[in-house]
């Protein structure tokens, strides 16, 4: 794999991971303030959950790496 091919791996299972941690640990505000919407979290966690998907991409990258380099799924013909 080239470095072009593992930077947009881990792009795209960074984005992966972090649309899958966004609904962790959302809570409602009990009393939304007047003009803000009532399904808004309370605290939103954006820092933490982008950390929780950074090592989700760095894990998944690895993984398909190791697959890739083990040829355990091949994509060229015969």
């Amino acid at each position: 794999m080239s470095i072009a091919s593992i930077v947009v791996v881990f792009v795209l299972s960074w984005w992966f991971c972090f649309f899958l941690a966004l609904p962790f640990g959302v809570t409602r505000a009990e009393r939304p303030q007047s003009g803000h919407d009532g399904g808004a979290p309370a605290k939103a966690r954006i820092g933490m959950k982008a950390i929780y998907a950074t090592i989700g991409g760095v894990l998944m990258t690895v993984a398909i790496r190791y697959v890739v380099i083990a040829d355990l799924i091949s994509f060229q013909p015969g």
